[in-house]
Formats: structure tokens, sequence, C-alpha cells
């Protein structure tokens, strides 16, 4: 799991998305970026973006593996969100 990588974003679905909406996008993109579908010239992209889109339906189709990957997620925007409101802070105060 990694947390660098939005796996809704990957799906293309919204943070809310229930299980038929996880594997009708996992299906939809599957066989739209599937390499032995790809041209030979696209085939290398094509094996990563298929990767990418089974590792994102791996993590949101199981209903634990989804629940931790929410709340990490979660966690770390909002760790994100402090480490942006402390720079704005200190970027206005004025010595």
């Amino acid at each position: 799991m990694d947390l660098n990588k939005d796996y809704y974003r990957i799906l293309g679905l919204p943070k809310n998305a229930n299980l038929r909406q996880i594997k009708l996008a996992y299906r939809n993109l599957a066989l739209k970026f599937h390499p032995d579908r790809a041209p030979d010239d696209l085939k290398e992209q094509a094996e990563i973006l298929f990767k990418e889109i089974s590792e994102a339906y791996e993590i949101l189709s199981n209903r634990q593996k989804k629940a931790i990957y929410d709340l990490q997620y979660k966690n770390e925007i909002n760790q994100q969100d402090k480490e942006s409101s402390i720079v704005k802070r200190s970027d206005n105060d004025n010595f």
C-alpha cells in the first residue's frame, strides 16, 4: 500500500465509492489498458498503467485494506494540512 498514490483517482472514483463502483471502474480500466490489447509501441506504458490499476483495485476492493488505506490517507492529508498552515502562519509573521 502506497500512500503517495491516490487509488481512488487512479480508478477515477470519488472517495465514497462503493464496492460495485470500484469493481466496475476496475473492469473498464483493466480492459482498456490491458497490455495484451495495447499496440506494440505502447505495451510498456500499458503494463505500468495496468499494474497501478490492479494495485488500486486490490486495496479498494478488500474491506480491511480499504479501511486501513482510508484511515492512513486521511491522516496523511490532515498532517499535510497542518504543516501547510504552519508554513502559511510563519510566512505572515513579521519580525
